[in-house]
């Protein structure tokens, strides 16, 4: 793939994988150690590319060593596949383990040691898959989304009675469309208070534009709902042996710190809290300034866990 920048301590490899039969696009951020080094394998959240928020992280960890290899869930992004913007858990779940083990494959990288990042969606979709590997030297996950029922109720105030319905009879709709084979109907992932969409707290719109990449479309397929109520990552919690670090924003409104903080204590994870909201963990969020801490939090971590 072509590289972005000339020199080799700036370079970022562009690279594709195939998931479930599907071309999913990924970014190799190579290590500049001498010896095989491990590798952090990061997927974005709910409806997230990787151009929108995860490329200073990534920078962040291979300053300290780190191979990272970010890639775009199918349907996503810069990733092949239809329907476009149709999550689906399962393969999503699919696409993370089918990004390890092309992560795995790089040169200069340690197979042996993958680490798993996630935030907010991918922060639940990590405890599943490092419940089921037997690689991974370790998982950080951001601002986890680990219950789709308890984030539906944590969001509830922030809707009216009239957009619930809304959204309710649009995912309908979009089923059905869909068994007839035809387009999905969508939703804005993130609209301003009182508008319609998926995410509608206070400055959510203005913070996900703001980190947004050209690659990232405001939609999501209104089926969400439904792959959300039976979402439950937290049940894997228990069975994670790898070093753990959970960091959660006190303040979020779209994935509730509560569930967050309960499921860390299951996986055993050690714990970093930030008196911010959801989208405050990114880097070029207006008046923020979280960014920096997380990144050196997840950096601290691993330099204690993951040797070089």
């Amino acid at each position: 793939g072509g590289k972005s920048m000339s020199t080799s301590t700036d370079e970022r490899v562009d690279l594709e994988f195939i998931s479930g039969g599907v071309r999913c696009a990924a970014w190799l951020y190579p290590s500049a150690s001498p010896t095989p080094a491990p590798v952090v394998v990061m997927g974005h959240g709910a409806g997230g590319t990787k151009d929108s928020g995860l490329d200073p992280y990534a920078r962040a960890l291979r300053a300290a060593g780190y191979a990272v290899f970010a890639f775009d869930y199918r349907g996503f992004g810069e990733s092949g596949g239809v329907p476009r913007q149709r999550i689906s858990m399962r393969n999503q779940i699919a696409d993370y383990h089918a990004a390890c083990e092309a992560a795995a494959r790089q040169p200069g990288v340690d197979p042996t040691r993958i680490i798993l990042w996630g935030v907010s969606q991918s922060g639940g979709h990590v405890f599943e898959v490092g419940a089921s590997r037997d690689d991974v030297a370790a998982i950080i996950a951001v601002v986890p989304m680990v219950n789709g029922l308890a984030a539906a109720r944590h969001g509830l105030p922030l809707h009216t009675p009239a957009s619930i319905l809304r959204s309710t009879t649009t995912g309908w709709r979009s089923s059905a469309r869909q068994r007839m084979g035809k387009d999905p109907v969508t939703i804005p992932i993130v609209a301003r208070p009182g508008e319609f969409g998926a995410l509608t707290a206070p400055g959510y719109y203005e913070a996900a534009t703001e980190t947004a990449g050209p690659s990232w479309r405001n939609e999501i397929d209104a089926t969400i709902g439904t792959e959300l109520a039976s979402y439950r990552p937290a049940k894997f919690a228990k069975q994670i042996t790898a070093p753990m670090l959970v960091q959660i924003a006190d303040l979020d409104q779209g994935a509730p710190p509560q569930a967050a903080a309960k499921a860390a204590f299951a996986a055993r994870a050690e714990v970093r809290h930030y008196p911010c909201d959801h989208f405050d963990i990114f880097a070029g969020v207006s008046g923020n300034n979280w960014f920096e801490r997380c990144a050196q939090h997840e950096v601290d971590f691993l330099r204690r866990h993951v040797a070089l």
